[in-house]
């Protein structure tokens, strides 16, 4: 069956939502069913504890929403927490700076739980415990680097606090949680098992791979590259924390038939029926059952998708042919073949004057505002053709999603070469040109080999293959903050396709400036619901 140490009973579930709705300040209690002594009492007591942080170590949602605080995706109907981010307009009563905040904490409140209260379960035996508590840690260090890369200097405490300690918190320096995030994960990396470790009924748990690479991330997220490439070294050049490779099919990676292939190293976990997604309804093409389209790629992702022959694309190339197979395996264009779950195929019409395919809601661009795709393209990463992937025939989806690949170790590990100045054929040959070849670019110097020119050169080509590569994944923001790049990209006027006529000749969509202020947005503020409760947590500037 899969997954299943997630699957859990309904009303487990129920509790797990319940508890997850209502988790907004740092001194939110769990149910007390989980607090009292008699409940741990077995085993399964402490795997429904233990699922429940894995549920609130990240969600779907934000997933998608990260997308639309970057460049990468442009928000065109409605008017989400993330669009107003993306405005300059949001202030510290925002949903989402609320709801990250408050996620996160009621997380760690569920991991303090569980290790104030496991070593209860007196019949578990020893060694799976510490492998249990293991995880939760994991689970707790990821949540405060969420935290801490998001606010800053953050509350950091490590038990359980109540009512009136929590109204006594002040921020920790960003560097202090930073430190302690990187030993955690150390300590859990030596006790998790690999990935080759666990039984096949234990797949999607975290792994040392899962820790070793989060805490490259983690540096990463500091420009520190010396660590950044000595812990990518341990997946690259060892099997220690367990063996990867690129799967080598980049768009059937994304498919649940593949999920748990030797490039995932950290994915979240979902279950036919008990646990799915349904985000995509509003970012597919409506000819495939969407609901309708709240946001879309923009032209600026897509043009920074290289020809097959390693060449920049330029205007006078052709918009879609001939192009990094990525593109395709991504984003939905007009011409775009797609497979529906029957088997059928057909083609994507888009293009405002092209005809929709017979019995098929249309696709085409209409304008700002309306149902169909506000930039001229849909998404098509995580849009498994396959019935059994889905719930009910919509789109509700049991896909695992990604966190962490393997593709992304190479990347780090690329980028930090080359910041320390050490870059050089056999490191390119590791990370980019695998990248290149698992995808099917053309075999030629300018796609595959090393290319000349000077540091500032390669970093441009680096960061702009971590762009392809990664795109849809929700990293894009934070690569664009850590690289002092958000305040450029994101006050630029945005693109899309080449549909609008309003001039009376196509021409690129216009798409509005975001507003990104460099004295304030590469902080997000402290919730105001939270310093009512604590006036001693001072907000970040401009707030």
């Amino acid at each position: 069956m899969k997954r299943k140490f997630i699957i859990l009973s309904q009303l487990t579930l129920l509790m797990a939502g319940l508890f997850i709705a209502g988790c907004v300040k740092l001194d939110v209690t769990p149910t007390n069913k989980f607090t009292d002594e008699t409940y741990w009492k077995s085993e399964d007591k402490v795997n429904s504890v233990l699922n429940m942080a894995y549920r609130q170590l990240f969600s779907s949602d934000y997933l998608l929403a990260n997308e639309l605080l970057s460049d990468n995706v442009y928000n065109g109907y409605g008017t989400p927490n993330e669009k107003v981010i993306s405005n300059g307009l949001a202030d510290a009563s925002n949903g989402r700076f609320e709801g990250n905040w408050g996620n996160c904490y009621g997380g760690i409140k569920t991991c303090h739980t569980f290790l104030a209260n496991v070593d209860r379960v007196t019949t578990m035996d020893p060694a799976l415990r510490e492998k249990r508590k293991a995880e939760i840690r994991f689970i707790r260090a990821s949540l405060y680097l969420e935290l801490t890369t998001w606010y800053g200097d953050i509350p950091h405490f490590t038990e359980d606090i109540n009512l009136e300690e929590s109204k006594t918190l002040t921020r920790k320096p960003q560097a202090e949680v930073m430190a302690w995030i990187h030993k955690e994960l150390n300590e859990v990396a030596e006790i998790l098992p690999s990935r080759e470790q666990y039984a096949a009924a234990d797949n999607g748990r975290i792994t040392s791979g899962a820790a070793v690479a989060l805490n490259a991330r983690a540096y990463l997220y500091e420009n520190n590259w010396s660590k950044v490439a000595e812990y990518c070294e341990k997946l690259i050049s060892g099997s220690s924390y367990g063996a990867y490779s690129l799967f080598n099919n980049y768009q059937e990676l994304f498919w649940a038939k593949n999920e748990y292939n030797s490039e995932i190293i950290l994915s979240m976990q979902y279950v036919p029926d008990l646990k799915t997604w349904g985000n995509l309804v509003d970012y597919v093409p409506m000819s495939a059952n969407a609901r309708l389209c709240i946001a879309g790629p923009t032209q600026g992702l897509v043009d920074s998708y290289l020809m097959k022959n390693g060449k920049k694309w330029t205007a006078a190339d052709p918009d879609y042919a001939d192009r990094d197979p990525r593109m395709a395996a991504t984003i939905v264009y007009h011409g775009s073949k797609w497979v529906d779950r029957t088997g059928s195929e057909y083609n994507i019409v888009i293009h405002p004057e092209g005809t929709t395919p017979a019995g098929k809601p249309s696709d085409k661009y209409t304008g700002a505002g309306t149902a169909q795709t506000p930039t001229g393209y849909y998404y098509r990463k995580y849009a498994d053709p396959s019935s059994s992937s889905y719930t009910g025939g919509g789109w509700e989806s049991n896909l695992n999603l990604p966190l962490i690949r393997f593709a992304d170790v190479l990347l780090m590990y690329a980028e930090a070469k080359n910041e320390l100045q050490q870059m050089n054929s056999d490191v390119w040959n590791q990370t980019i040109k695998k990248l290149r070849q698992r995808v099917g670019f053309d075999d030629t110097n300018e796609a595959l080999n090393l290319p000349t020119g000077d540091q500032g050169a390669l970093r441009e080509i680096i960061r702009n293959e971590r762009r392809v590569e990664l795109a849809l994944e929700g990293l894009r923001i934070f690569d664009i903050r850590r690289w002092k790049t958000a305040e450029t990209v994101l006050t630029q006027a945005q693109r899309g396709a080449r549909f609008d006529k309003s001039s009376g000749n196509y021409d690129y969509i216009k798409l509005p400036a975001g507003n990104f202020n460099r004295n304030r947005d590469y902080l997000w503020a402290i919730p105001r619901k939270e310093r009512l409760l604590n006036p001693g947590l001072i907000q970040n500037p401009g707030y």
